[in-house]
Formats: structure tokens, sequence, C-alpha cells
């Protein structure tokens, strides 16, 4: 089946959806769909990497580079190199031009690596050019006010990817300005299937321990029972990712850039305090380890394992915004109030807040809106699918052995079978990413990188993937919730 996004043309200033309905539609969505034709009038779309390049002026930013043969384990951030380069000399690279020869990029074959510059905050990129911000208009999706000053920016060249994971808080809204991504996603109800992880650890991420370009389906047989919604955004179109929707991006063409804006929801303020759990416990149990023994668990985005003291604040301070959202959710519900409920939470920013300047110990309290309004059954019967909105569909069958059904498109179409992926497994000394990978220290491995039958010895990892399994954390959240009401 196959589904066509129509660029249709039409005046720049009448868009298919307000604002009103827009937001209505973002809200109420359960299922990933992309807007078509809502940006023509964004001066971001001119955003492309020469762009950009001549705006930052020399200025250098942070890549991360990773190998482009697929493995049958994940290539989480922890087992990437990372180098500072201008655009200009990526773009130098990327093009497989001699200068980058005696460049930042001078160790990295352009045919053997991608590049990435992900997750850069706008505001701080281009904090002296804040004129900028104003190019991205969140404004015609129903948030006023929001902007390039609460995105981020994504770079990157062919093949360059996020591992599979969840983000703990918000929706997701991502506009496509340069090249094109394949979106592989999946939904909650998949979590089981997809082997969920917290090592490496990450505040708000949930990792898959599946690399989905390439299942090891021996060790991780249910994740045969997951049903991918695969989708290739194209520049001018718009996706929504759902509340807790693993999604796996992978960038398809030369040169991509996309820009990203997290929505906040009620739901995030449960969340935090699940996400507070999880960093005690991981922090507490990582840290006491012999430093002889330490792996590289933390996200280099973490920066540095903060102190059960500074845990303990961020736990009081999730729980304090979560029952006073509580309390203005019911009292709102006995007299509505013109203003709305405020919602207040510690480190509110999505990934790596750290990289703006926000250490633990002076985080403050954000105020964000907590009245999102809910939409009744009826209404979600009336969302208007159409050459506008189209829904990313799941596969028409389960996910295959050795690939998945993903979108191609050079005009927007949104179904199309992709190739079968083949990789071999390459076991690399002193990565240990997550439990029972390649873990020397605690199994003995064979030719093939599999666990020694023989071998019975737990690993700190092994516990502690148990302990902060996802719904181990949401049951421990509930009881500490319900002993804070007592």
């Amino acid at each position: 089946m196959i589904s066509i996004c129509f660029f249709l043309y039409i005046d720049e200033d009448v868009k298919p959806f307000p604002p009103e309905k827009t937001k209505e539609i973002v809200m109420s969505l359960k299922q990933p769909a992309v807007f078509c034709n809502m940006v023509g009038d964004w001066p971001a779309l001119h955003w492309n990497v020469k762009y950009l390049s001549a705006m930052l002026e020399g200025k250098t930013i942070q890549f991360r580079l990773g190998l482009k043969t697929v493995d049958l384990v994940p290539q989480f951030e922890t087992s990437c190199s990372y180098v500072e380069a201008t655009l200009e000399e990526f773009l130098a690279w990327s093009c497989g031009q001699p200068s980058c020869l005696s460049g930042p990029f001078s160790c990295y074959d352009y045919s053997k690596y991608w590049a990435y510059a992900d997750y850069k905050y706008i505001a701080r990129i281009f904090e002296d050019k804040p004129e900028i911000f104003q190019d991205v208009r969140w404004s015609d999706f129903g948030f006023p006010g929001r902007s390039g000053k609460e995105s981020t920016l994504w770079i990157g060249s062919e093949g360059a990817n996020t591992p599979c994971h969840l983000d703990s808080y918000g929706c997701n809204l991502v506009l496509q300005v340069q090249g094109r991504k394949r979106w592989h996603l999946f939904p909650p109800g998949d979590t089981s299937f997809l082997y969920p992880t917290r090592i490496p650890y990450e505040e708000s991420s949930i990792f898959s321990k599946v690399n989905i370009a390439n299942p090891d389906l021996k060790r991780f047989p249910k994740f045969r029972n997951s049903t991918a919604h695969v989708v290739t955004l194209s520049p001018g179109q718009v996706l929504l990712v759902p509340r807790h929707w693993w999604h796996y991006v992978e960038s398809i063409d030369p040169v991509t850039v996309s820009i990203n804006s997290w929505i906040e929801l009620d739901a995030d303020h449960e969340a935090r305090v699940e996400e507070a759990i999880t960093r005690m416990l991981v922090c507490a149990i990582k840290s006491a380890e012999n430093p002889s023994d330490g792996d590289l668990w933390l996200n280099p985005t973490e920066v540095e394992a903060t102190s059960h003291e500074i845990n303990l604040q961020y736990l009081n301070k999730a729980v304090s915004a979560y029952l006073e959202c509580q309390e203005t959710s019911v009292s709102g519900q006995a007299g509505s109030s013109s203003t709305g409920a405020k919602q207040r939470a510690n480190t509110a920013c999505k990934r790596k807040r750290r990289e703006v300047g926000c250490e633990p110990e002076s985080c403050t309290l954000l105020t964000q809106e907590c009245d999102f309004p809910t939409p009744k059954a009826e209404e979600l019967k009336k969302i208007p699918f159409g050459p506008h909105l189209i829904q990313v569909l799941p596969q028409s069958h389960k996910t295959s052995v050795m690939g998945a059904v993903a979108v191609e498109s050079d005009s927007g179409d949104l179904h199309e079978n992709e190739g079968e992926h083949f990789g071999k497994l390459h076991c690399k000394r002193n990565r240990l990413l997550m439990s029972n990978d390649c873990e020397t220290a605690a199994h003995q491995m064979d030719s093939d990188c599999s666990p020694c039958t023989s071998q019975t010895a737990l690993s700190t990892n092994d516990l502690l993937d148990c302990l902060v399994n996802p719904h181990v954390i949401n049951l421990v959240a509930q009881l500490l919730l319900e002993r804070m009401r007592e």
C-alpha cells in the first residue's frame, strides 16, 4: 500500500490546518503521522549545511563518528569517536575533498564512517545570533512562543543514525530540512519485544538492546513479534512521534539536516519521578564498582555521575512537582482558571541539558503549561487524514528475520520495501555496553562472541539491567507516590 504526500501549489500563508486544530491533532494522535504543506513559509527551510556554515562563521561543533558496518549489536554513543570540526570541514569530508586529509576528519575514511552533529541546541550554537530563533515557527502547530530557541539541530552524513530508543518525556515534532531520513518506529506496546535497557545511561532515553538494522534473533527472539512503522521523511515534512514510541533513525542521503522540538505533556511529571529513581540507582550501583572493572556505562552526554545527595534532591523535586500538578488538576476540575495550571519539573529540557550549561546543583524548576486538552473519543475519529496529514502505517507483516519494510521516496510517498541487511558481530575489547554484550569480565566468550554456557557469573550490569527495567521502575514510582499521599 502506497500513500503519497502531495506538495500542493497553494498560498504559503494558508495552512491546511489552523494552529488550534493542529495542536488538537498533535495532542490526540497516538500513532506517528506526517504533516505536509505546513512549513512552506518557514525561513528554517533554507537551513542547509552551506547556509548554516556561513551563519556559524567558522565556529566548531562536535561530531559523533561511527562505523558504517552493520553488527548484531547497536552502535551506542559510548562506542563512537568524537571530533570538533566546522561545517565547512564536514562538507569537504563528506564530498571526499583532499583538503580534509589534514583536518579533524583525516583519520576517518568517508567510505567507512558516518558523522553526526546531533542534539545541538540551537539556543547554544547560535547564542550570539538570537534573531535566527524566529526562523522556526512552532506557533503554526499551536504552540505560541515556541521557536528555534526551544529546538535542537541535527546534521549528519549518509549512514548517521541514532540507536533505537524511546524518550521518557513529551512527544516529538521533527522538521526535515535537507536530505532524507528513515524512521523505524515501534509502538509502546512493543516495549518488551525491544528488550529495553538503561545501560548506557542517559536521562530520559531508554535504549533497545536490539540493532534494528540487523537484529540478532537468536539472542532477542521476541523481536519477531514487533511491528515497525517505517517512514522516509523528506524536506518540508514534519513528523509527529507520539509519547513513548520507540524510534531508530538513519540518514539516507549524503547530507541531512533536521530540526526538532519536544512538546511537554502532563504525563511527564510521573516520568520524571521514574527518571529520578533510575538515576539514583544507576549512579549508586555503577559508582560503587571497582574503577578498574568499570565499563562505558555513562553516555558521553551525561558528563559525570552525580552524587547521591544531588540525586536525592532531584527525586524530591520531581515528586513535589508531580504532587503539585495533581493538586492543581483536581482544583482545576472544581473551578476553571483563566490562566491554566502550571507544571514545574527539574531538568525539564529533553536530553543533553548540561550542554546548555545547567548543572544538577543549579537547575531550577521550569514552568510549562500543564492543562493540555483531552479530546473526546468522537473527536479522535475525526482526525483529518489526507494529503496534508499522512498516517505512518504499520508493516503489513511482522518484522522479518533480516530486515524491515521501509519507506523510500523522492516525492514523499510513504511505503515501500527495504532491502535486507547482513552483518557479522565483531566483539570489541573493553566495550561493556550492556548486559551480556561482549562482557569479557563476566563471561568467557567463544569465537562467535557468544557467552560460554558453562559460565554462570553475573555482572553488575546483569543485576542493574533487571533492577532498572522500566516496568520495575514504574512499580517503584507508584509505590513511592502512594507513600507520599498517605
